[in-house]
């Protein structure tokens, strides 16, 4: 295909696409201009009547909308002035048709229209919908009309309370349930398995209150869970071994013949006789069960608890052929013993966490209705119900039918069930008879549009479902079907980015059928939907690199007895890479040409995108810091791991302790103070005072920098005791703080400060103000600082695929893409045919019994699939 037929056919689809008088459904690849599509469609349907406060277009992302609602108007503004050739050509560009005087005149009005039109074009994310929604109907939602939005860390530390306000209950034996859960989850998860339970627990809540709520409350969850397993409730696994272990249930006879037999067999088959024999001896089934895995080791293997693939050796058959069937039964019998006991045992553990996580969620949920407050889930699941309850559902759907006229998805395939179970009911009534039209304007017709690709769907942790994307196509193919309406599949595969090398690379990597599960769309008969991309800039300079894995390498023997006085860095991988990407990148920049843009490579068309925030992408900051090259630095940072925020913290303790000697050095050696070692040990080594604060107050006297010391901590020990936390540190960093701070640390460190200072803030709103208090709350909660990179020009980004979906640069490394993803997570998910979810929790795999293990596996192709997804 010729470069103009590329593009004509791109620019063709792109037209059906944003055609208003049709539904479409339209599978983007990336770079094939979503973003323009929808835009267009939104500026088609203005141009063809619909009235701007009748559209609605749900986004993923805050900034998403942003740059949507900014295109927009941007576009309608420069229609108000542009000249009329240059107006004719971009209205026939959006609907390959010359237009008219009257469109022509539509367009040079629509800017002050949408200015004008009641509560604005609503193009918002997906929760702020719904917050607007419940805001609206808060009585018949269930909600306070007053309620507020809890962001994730009044979440996180609601979260906390409440987990610790149940684990106190359960300790203190008030709960006599909670305290046997505890019990039971606490013998086989240590302190931080413990709390990645309750977490993955806890990050589940909306899915197990409704299972929950399905099976009637935590007793009706125990017995679905029991039930689901094949076991029953209250029977205890010791009672399962005593029965297991009684004459009745052994064939004792024909083992002990067994026995004798291998007595004539080989040296592992006499020890094996040997220790069956004992067993049998013992007769009391107390006694037996006390040796029961020595017993099972005769038959099973310790590894996967399979039959031993030879229980007898000739030598044992030879002398009794029944020998060997004899023992091949027992194996059978001990594997389903094994089975029913496994599956015990995950039935007892889950019914125990359940019950803690159910607590905690209870108070969790008490918690937020004290303060009137409903978090990001909340926010979803309240509307979902709302829309969906029986004479209530109907009349808010008449309310909001009689403003929407059209419902357009952006990035439909990280859309969850819920959200998904949101749009159905908003465009419930756009295909039933007259609801298909506009009442007042009936030649308008109503449609549904959503854009996505199932191969860019990678938030699962957020309940994304690449599979609800081909289902909600479904549903509303069939919907518009029925209302004998135009709905269209639209295919967007010519991509406006990328050049052909980087494109073929991506082809050829997923044409290989093990690399196309999860990534390629599935279609009703069951084939995989070829993944294929079409470069418009055909011709363009382009060039992917694939370089070795760089390995270890083995470290030189030193000389025995050596002394220690020579510091020796790990040879680590991960550091000479780090080290070998600082080198290449520092190489191209003021010296490879950039044809694209008729330049050299500069610092801020390299972007770096890793699947995790690890140790490596500290080393590569290192590494590029150290060769020179201007780099932002990592795109989410831990809040309390910032060395800036250390020293402020260590600060804010000393003031408020000056005997803690420790801190007080610590920020007497910090960039606030800025002893040099010699100094600090001057002070310390050989004091007369007992505390290094009053040796500090009287070495004053000498003048220098202990004098200075002691005046700057004198004047923060008097501020500390006037002004709340964001005043105090405001002031410090206000007179040569943050200066300092910066000068030692970096640029990098404005970031971690503004954050600390904005999170006393939120503490002051939410508590009294004290010093105490907010280093407590701090402390508390791991905060992620969110770094907007894509606004940081002139510099090395490095950031996650996560983080960086929707930005593009010329040049992108990607140097994580060796590590598989491990199952991390042991709370999971299992299905029944009718749909009813149960969680199941078993302590490793190779205790996890049967529906466990299958759980388990499809956890896992799960989170395959995504990974090849995050690839792709």
């Amino acid at each position: 295909m010729t470069d103009a037929a590329v593009i004509a056919l791109a620019g063709e689809r792109q037209r059906r696409a944003a055609d208003p008088a049709a539904s479409a459904w339209v599978a983007a690849s990336a770079g094939s201009g979503k973003t323009k599509v929808l835009t267009d469609r939104l500026l088609n349907l203005l141009l063809d009547g619909a009235s701007p406060e009748r559209l609605l277009c749900l986004t993923y992302t805050k900034a998403a909308a942003a740059e949507m609602a900014t295109r927009l108007q941007t576009r309608l503004a420069a229609w108000t002035v542009v000249p009329e050739p240059k107006l004719v050509d971009d209205l026939a560009g959006l609907s390959g048709a010359v237009p008219s005087r009257a469109r022509l005149a539509k367009a040079r009005r629509l800017f002050a229209e949408v200015l004008d039109a009641p509560g604005g074009l609503k193009i918002q994310t997906i929760h702020a919908f719904a917050q607007s929604l419940l805001g609206r109907f808060p009585l018949e939602a269930g909600v306070p009309p007053h309620f507020r939005l809890a962001d994730d860390r009044a979440s996180a530390v609601l979260l906390a309370e409440a987990e610790a306000a149940v684990l106190a209950r359960a300790h203190s034996g008030g709960d006599p349930a909670l305290a046997d859960a505890l019990g039971t989850v606490t013998e086989k998860a240590g302190q931080e398995q413990f709390r990645d339970l309750m977490r993955a627990a806890l990050a589940a809540r909306t899915r197990l209150t409704a299972a929950l709520a399905a099976t009637g409350g935590v007793d009706g969850m125990t017995a679905a869970i029991h039930a689901r397993l094949g076991v029953e409730p209250g029977q205890g696994a010791r009672d399962l071994l005593l029965a297991a272990c009684r004459d009745g249930a052994v064939d004792a006879a024909a083992l002990r013949r067994a026995a004798e037999a291998l007595a004539h067999g080989s040296k592992t088959d006499i020890e094996r006789g040997a220790a069956l024999a004992d067993w049998l001896a013992l007769g009391d089934p107390e006694r037996r069960a006390a040796a029961w895995d020595d017993y099972r080791g005769v038959f099973l293997t310790a590894t996967d608890g399979r039959p031993r693939k030879t229980l007898a050796t000739k030598g044992a058959l030879g002398f009794d052929a029944g020998a060997g069937d004899a023992l091949a039964a027992e194996a059978e019998r001990l594997v389903a013993v094994e089975a029913v006991l496994r599956a015990l045992a995950t039935a007892t553990r889950t019914a125990a966490l359940v019950t803690l996580a159910a607590a905690v969620i209870a108070a969790y949920e008490a918690a937020k209705a004290r303060r009137a407050e409903l978090d990001y889930e909340d926010l979803v699941e309240r509307a979902r119900s709302l829309l969906r309850r029986p004479g209530v559902a109907a009349w808010v759907l008449f309310k909001l039918d009689g403003g929407l006229d059209h419902v357009l998805i952006d990035e439909a395939q990280d859309t969850s069930p819920a959200q998904w179970d949101i749009v159905r009911a908003l465009a419930e009534e756009f295909f039933a008879g007259t609801g298909a039209h506009d009442a007042r304007h009936p030649q308008v017709e109503r449609t549904i549009f959503a854009v996505g690709d199932v191969k860019q769907s990678i938030y699962s942790f957020q309940g994304a479902d690449p599979a609800g994307f081909g289902a909600a196509r479904g549903h509303f193919a069939a919907r518009v079907a029925d209302a004998g309406k135009l709905f269209r599949r639209v295919p967007l595969e010519q991509s406006f980015r990328s050049t052909d090398a980087v494109l073929q690379a991506v082809d050829a990597v997923f044409a290989l059928p093990e690399a196309q599960d999860g990534v390629a769309e599935i279609e009703a008969d069951g084939g995989a939907v070829p993944i294929v991309h079409n470069a418009v800039r055909s011709g363009h300079a382009g060039r992917v690199e694939v370089w070795p894995p760089v390995d270890p390498v083995e470290a030189e023997p030193s000389a025995p007895w050596a002394p220690p006085v020579e510091r020796r860095g790990a040879d680590e991988p991960r550091a000479r890479l780090a080290q070998r990407i600082a080198e290449r990148i520092s190489g191209w920049i003021g010296t490879e040409p950039l044809a694209a843009r008729g330049r050299t490579v500069q610092p801020g068309d390299v972007l770096v995108l890793v699947q995790r925030r690890g140790p490596f992408v500290h080393e590569l900051v290192a590494a590029l810091k150290k060769a020179g090259v201007p780099v932002a630095g990592v795109d989410r940072l831990v809040l309390t791991d910032q060395m800036a925020v250390k020293d402020l913290v260590a600060l804010g303790r000393a003031v408020l302790l000056p005997e803690d000697d420790l801190t007080l050095a610590t920020v007497l050696k910090g960039p606030l103070v800025g002893l040099a070692e010699d100094q600090l040990y001057d002070l310390c080594q050989g004091r007369t005072q007992p505390r290094v604060w009053r040796e500090l107050q009287r070495r004053a006297a000498e003048g220098g920098v202990f004098a200075e010391a002691r005046r700057r901590l004198g004047d923060w020990l008097r501020l500390a005791d006037r002004v709340p936390p964001h005043d105090f540190f405001q002031r410090v960093l206000a007179r040569g703080g943050r200066e300092r701070l910066v000068r030692r640390l970096g640029p990098e460190a404005e970031d971690a400060i503004d954050e600390l200072l904005a999170q006393a803030l939120a503490y002051e709103r939410e508590s009294t103000p004290s010093l105490q208090g907010f280093l407590h709350w701090l402390a508390a909660g791991d905060f992620e600082v969110k770094r907007e990179l894509e606004g940081a020009g002139g510099t090395v980004r490095v950031m996650t695929v996560h983080g960086a979906k929707g930005l593009q640069a010329p040049i992108v490394l990607l140097p994580d893409t060796l590590r598989v993803p491990r199952l991390q997570d042991q709370w999971l998910w299992h299905a029944s045919g009718d749909g009813t979810e149960i969680p199941l929790w078993t302590a490793s795999s190779r205790e996890a019994d049967e529906v466990s293990a299958a759980a388990r596996a499809e956890a896992r192709r799960r989170q395959d699939q995504e990974y090849r997804r995050l690839l792709y």
